[in-house]
């Protein structure tokens, strides 16, 4: 077994390569967007509506309680995000139990990308909640001097979100792997299925910690605002 998927070489002309996180993540990319269309290419309203659309239906409410349970706010401002996150994370850890096929989740390249895309949505809904000064503003509090340590906590976090997706998936597989060439009949089934669960249990982890992170980013103004009332409060 290839521990580093970014090895695996299908194809390449001088610098230009494709690997197996490459392949992998188109076909995750466009299965997500083939299955989108099919879904949603012949919406019906009522009750007699087709088992796919009720099946997308019932996704979306569950993603839009989660997120309202998380953030106590209007959910819909999220949904596209999130929930974009949580399908691709899914497919991309679930696509390994498939002979031949890899997860581009067991890339760590793959990991810090998701990691990043949170890493730039965090500013950019925060910015989008409180605006520019009001929202880095609050990288300056209680003291100036807290900056530095402020802007290495947001790496930190994003650091920890790819570490634990890359480790989580890419040791499952490696385990699956290694148990397979022991014993090559039913343990390794219920290996994979355990992987399936994993694998979903991870994607959720993944985006409800983007959710948390973002939406912390958004209520800061908030926070801030309830602490000065407080503090006028106890004056008077």
């Amino acid at each position: 077994m290839e521990f580093n998927i970014d090895n695996i070489i299908y194809w390449q002309e001088g610098i230009f390569k494709i690997n197996a996180t490459l392949l992998h993540t188109w076909i995750v990319i466009l299965l997500l967007v083939f299955v989108s269309w099919m879904i949603t290419r012949n919406l019906a309203a009522g009750i007699n509506i087709r088992r796919g659309q009720a099946f997308m239906e019932s996704f979306v409410v569950f993603v839009l309680t989660q997120i309202e349970e998380e953030t106590h706010e209007d959910p819909n401002k999220y949904l596209p995000f999130i929930g974009t996150l949580f399908l691709f994370i899914v497919l991309s850890n679930v696509i390994g139990v498939i002979p031949a096929f890899e997860s581009p989740t067991a890339s760590l390249s793959t990991a810090t990308a998701l990691a990043a895309c949170v890493f730039v949505a965090v500013p950019v809904f925060g910015i989008s909640s409180q605006g520019f000064s009001s929202y880095f503003r609050h990288y300056i509090q209680p003291t100036p001097l807290m900056l530095p340590f402020n802007i290495i906590g947001e790496l930190s976090r994003t650091l920890s979100l790819a570490i634990r997706l890359f480790g989580n998936i890419m040791s499952g597989s490696l385990i699956v792997a290694i148990v397979l060439s022991l014993s090559p009949l039913f343990f390794p089934v219920v290996m994979q299925a355990f992987g399936l669960l994993i694998g979903v249990i991870q994607a959720y982890v993944f985006s409800i910690l983007a959710l948390v992170y973002i939406a912390s980013a958004s209520r800061v103004q908030q926070v801030q605002e309830t602490a000065e009332t407080s503090k006028q409060e106890s004056k008077i």
